[in-house]
């Protein structure tokens, strides 16, 4: 973008280019955030169903009957 004149009046033309060159940048961090954003909460639902299992596994073994058969 061109340096303005301090002398000269601020247009319209320069605040929309000023925009524009602002909200690419956000754009490009936006994007960036959205992949590990994305990569973190897939990892975050593996955790929880890991822990689910095990927590579920555990359960079961506690609950577990023992049944004995004895011939008389």
């Amino acid at each position: 973008m061109p340096k303005v004149d301090p002398g000269r009046p601020i247009t319209r033309d320069d605040i929309e280019a000023k925009l524009r060159q602002i909200q690419h940048g956000t754009e490009a961090g936006a994007d960036a955030a959205r992949g590990a954003g994305m990569a973190g909460s897939i990892v975050g639902v593996l955790v929880l169903l890991m822990i689910a299992y095990l927590l579920g596994r555990r359960r079961g073994r506690k609950r577990r009957t023992v049944v004995e058969i004895r011939r008389i």
